[in-house]
């Protein structure tokens, strides 16, 4: 795959839509190998490449970083773990996943509530959806949670007075990521066997290319 034909809303709707539930790489492989790239067009393709396939790893990192900024406050810690759901629940894997679990859990106690938290049926036409499929969540669409959790996590960084540490520790693990895939060489065997048909399969365009 040519990476430096993906473009970058190509590689966030691909993001968006792959399911994120897969491990995290080994760490030998994470710090294996690290060279400069030739050219931009080289820095360009591996840094796709990268933030893709290492995708997991860097979440976990982004969210490691973060959390060693607020050790010292707890209020600050809440405030970013719903900033991280929040930022989940834009992943359609992860939305799916996660309204389906709260569901089934309110089933045990209420049948009748878990089923108004069913997602509304969608109109299929010759095997085909009529219209373009919103994803739900616990029957409400995606982005009342996404606006409820960040709404809430925007107050409690207001109330702990550590937004500006969270700026401060989300700009470094940006800055950590970046450094990472700009630096990393991809995993030659990985990136032909494996994410390339995973990639394939989320990415709407490929074929038309």
């Amino acid at each position: 795959m040519d990476w430096g034909n993906v473009t970058a809303e190509d590689l966030i709707d691909a993001l968006r839509e792959v399911d994120w539930s897969s491990p995290p790489r080994p760490l030998p492989e994470f710090f294996s190998r690290f060279t400069v790239p030739r050219s931009y067009s080289k820095w360009n393709s591996r840094l796709k490449c990268n933030l893709y396939y290492y995708r997991t790893n860097y979440f976990i990192m982004i969210v490691v970083i973060l959390g060693l900024g607020f050790l010292r406050r707890p209020v600050s810690i809440l405030a970013a773990i719903l900033t991280a759901l929040s930022m989940a629940f834009l992943n359609d894997s992860f939305a799916g996943t996660f309204s389906e679990k709260v569901t089934r859990t309110v089933r045990q106690f209420s049948p009748h509530l878990a089923a108004k938290m069913r997602p509304p049926l969608t109109l299929v036409i010759r095997g085909r959806p009529s219209a373009k499929r919103t994803i739900h969540i616990c029957g409400r669409p995606r982005w009342v949670f996404v606006f409820i959790f960040s709404l809430v996590s925007f107050v409690l960084w207001y109330v702990s007075c550590g937004l500006l540490t969270v700026l401060w520790a989300l700009a470094t693990a940006l800055l950590a990521t970046i450094i990472h895939a700009s630096f990393r060489t991809p995993n030659l065997k990985a990136r032909l066997n494996t994410f390339r048909e995973e990639f394939r399969a989320v990415w709407r365009n490929y074929s038309e290319l």
